[in-house]
């Protein structure tokens, strides 16, 4: 009887003994829906600037999630994601991709047609029919963008409510005009000057529009799109990427410029 207790608490102490609190990984496949979006439905990723999770070690995986969710390692899109998973949710999901086997780091996954789907059609008349409300710099890549609203969403933020259904954002990328020592050449406004436009980004919400993305993801109605300069879709657009950035301001409607839009409605 001494024998077999010393051998139990040997055993406890190497680890060989499974925990109460095991890690369920049918349950982290479930929850593993949103990170395919991005990571891929089998762990292998859409992108080369995203790593794959299939055969990763769980604790590198739990150790990575922990710090996104408390904000000790930044990145917008996962600090989004991880600050909604509990700490079973973070087991289970390190588990399952732990669980799967490891890909060749050439291989890639497709973006999930849900995710890369948008429901967005471009507004022909938004010179006429939209009120330009901002113009921002982008030091970082060089831009100055055009932000125009839709006349629903501006009288909303006129009287300080949320945005309604049919609200509909549109972005003017333009490249800035670059000087002789490849510094963006600044207007008497402050602004860039405009050298070319690159591309439109948009958001709009209609009633449903939401029902295809996991709640992770959800912000309530919204869909995103890119359109190219003669105002197709931009194919392979991953909404995930939108969807996670703008997921923690769903006290503002999900908009990064709702004070500057109230502000320039209350005018």
């Amino acid at each position: 009887m001494k024998t077999a207790l010393l051998l139990c608490h040997a055993l406890l102490l190497t680890g060989f003994m499974v925990p109460a609190n095991a890690a369920d990984i049918a349950a982290g496949k479930t929850k593993a829906f949103v990170c395919t979006s991005c990571h891929g439905a089998d762990g292998v990723s859409v992108s080369a600037a995203i790593p794959n999770l299939a055969g990763q070690k769980t604790a590198y995986l739990t150790k990575q999630l922990k710090a996104f969710k408390d904000g000790s390692r930044k990145d917008s899109l996962m600090n989004a994601i991880a600050s909604q998973l509990d700490a079973a949710d973070i087991d289970n999901l390190a588990a399952f991709w732990s669980s799967l086997p490891g890909a060749a780091t050439s291989a890639a996954s497709a973006i999930p047609a849900h995710i890369e789907r948008t429901r967005l059609k471009f507004p022909d008349n938004y010179k006429r029919d939209f009120i330009d409300f901002q113009s921002i710099n982008f030091p970082e890549r060089g831009q100055v963008r055009k932000y125009y609203v839709n006349k629903a969403a501006f009288d909303a933020a006129r009287e300080g409510k949320p945005m309604p259904q049919g609200s509909y954002f549109l972005v003017e990328v333009y490249a800035a005009k670059m000087d002789e020592a490849k510094k963006p050449v600044i207007g008497a406004d402050g602004l860039y000057e405009q050298e070319k436009l690159l591309l439109y980004t948009a958001m709009e919400t209609q009633p449903g529009w939401g029902d295809d993305f996991p709640d992770l993801l959800r912000n309530a109605d919204w869909n995103y799109a890119i359109f190219n300069t003669d105002r197709t879709v931009r194919a392979g657009v991953n909404q995930a990427e939108c969807l996670a950035c703008h997921k923690p301001l769903d006290k503002d409607s999900h908009l990064f410029l709702i004070k500057p839009l109230q502000a320039k409605a209350r005018r």
